[in-house]
């Protein structure tokens, strides 16, 4: 019996013993397991971010950037001499709002750019205007460029007159502002080699120049006319052409370009209007081939500039200049100096509306380098011939981050009676703007 007990108890022992080891097996298998899974779980987690990674990085070449600013201003203008027509007031306040937006995507590849202006008169119906100053979409492809819309485009080095920059339609209801300027529709090509930039520009559509109101200043004595009448029988619809060669190497910049289309500057015919039983002024645009020639050159503190056109029509040929140059005292205390001379001839005689065919200009510009941003710049035309003188002066001056503001003259003097300037000798004016912007 007692053998049989011994039996019995180690049998029951070895059971016992299978069964803790088949748990602690059961308990291991578990843990690797979880182990296992825990490692997939990590490996699926890296495979998905890289995965993430993969899918994202075209996405943030699409990302797109959008920037929106400009300005809301207010102006105050005040004429001191005493008006020459009816209607005219001794001072006007207006309002201008310039809005800007810029979408940007597939790293600066494309890209929307809008530029609007509005102007609030108080007086002048005419100069309470708008316009979309640029609005297009550029798409960049390597060394191309495409731009398709309204745009502005700036030529030229010179300060006191412009030649070569034919492309946009004055502003003329900013007061013989000469840099401000009407967006003009065109499809733009850009190449740029090593060896320049390369323009191409087609413009269907003239936009054509506007005049101040019965009560606006800056206008001349006579109505001008509704209709404007054109040398092409496309009328504003004829196609224009410009294209373009620039380069830049070290100090020197040369610019070759070449126009053909409707001219921006209008000629005046008179007519008898029955319905109004008085003479109106008709402008006429007529059909011009222009090429010109920009010039800077660099040497020290001195620049050298250059613009000279040739314009030929079937009415007459024209052949136009401006020289001169601009020597800059650096840090005088603590001020950059610069003293500015140009002389500017124009074979149009009578006919220039800025009056510029045989003048000499003298300016000054100064910068202050302070935080502020302070700046000037002021100078007068001066009629070589005729003694007829036209001054600015313009200053500038930031308050804070986001405002700014500015003063601005404009004059006349010894004005000739046989130049367009006479006409608005007494519409000289000084004004005070405050803006903020955003």
């Amino acid at each position: 019996m007692a053998f049989n007990k011994t039996i019995i108890t180690s049998i029951i022992l070895l059971s016992m013993s299978n069964m803790i080891n088949a748990q602690v097996i059961e308990e291991e298998i578990i843990e690797e397991e979880i182990l296992e899974e825990e490692i997939l779980d990590e490996n699926i987690s890296e495979v998905g971010i890289i995965i993430e990674n993969v899918i994202s990085t075209p996405l943030k070449e699409k990302t797109l950037t959008k920037e929106i600013s400009g300005n809301i201003r207010g102006d105050y203008r005040f004429y001191p001499e005493d008006a020459l027509y009816p209607g005219q007031k001794p001072d006007y306040f207006s309002t201008v709002f310039n809005p800007e937006l810029y979408l940007e995507w597939a790293k600066g590849k494309q890209l929307i750019q809008f530029k609007g202006f509005s102007r609030l008169n108080q007086h002048d119906n005419n100069q309470t205007h708008w316009d979309v100053r640029e609005l297009y979409y550029q798409r960049v492809i390597k060394k191309w460029e495409i731009s398709i819309g309204a745009k502005q485009i700036y030529w030229g080095f010179t300060e006191s007159n412009h030649l070569a920059n034919v492309i946009n339609q004055d502003d003329f209801l900013e007061c013989n502002d000469i840099e401000k300027k009407l967006g003009q529709p065109m499809v733009h090509l850009s190449f740029s080699p090593k060896f320049g930039v390369f323009d191409l520009m087609v413009m269907p559509y003239f936009r054509k120049l506007q005049f101040p109101g019965q009560n606006g200043r800056g206008r001349p004595p006579f109505q001008i006319a509704d209709k404007t009448l054109y040398e092409s029988e496309h009328e504003e619809y004829n196609p224009d052409l410009a294209l373009r060669w620039s380069h830049s190497i070290k100090s020197f910049d040369l610019a070759v370009s070449h126009f053909y289309g409707t001219s921006r500057t209008p000629l005046f015919r008179t007519e008898f209007s029955p319905s109004i039983n008085s003479v109106v002024i008709t402008p006429f645009h007529e059909l011009i081939n222009q090429t010109a020639l920009e010039f800077q050159l660099t040497t020290g503190a001195m620049l050298w500039k250059l613009e000279a056109i040739h314009r030929f029509s079937e009415r007459k040929t024209i052949k136009a200049f401006t020289a001169g140059g601009e020597y800059t005292f650096s840090n005088v205390f603590k001020t950059d100096l610069g003293f500015l001379v140009e002389y500017t001839f124009d074979d149009r005689g009578d006919e220039s509306i800025n009056g510029l065919n045989d003048d000499f200009f003298v300016g000054m510009r100064i910068g202050f380098n302070d935080k502020q941003s302070t700046d000037f710049l002021g100078g007068a035309n001066i009629d070589r011939e005729k003694g007829t003188i036209t001054f600015f002066a313009e200053a500038n001056r930031r308050i804070g981050d986001s405002w700014k503001i500015s003063a601005k003259a404009l004059g006349f003097d010894k004005v000739d009676d046989t130049d367009f300037l006479y006409l608005i000798r007494k519409d000289g004016f000084v004004e005070f703007s405050l803006a903020k912007y955003f």
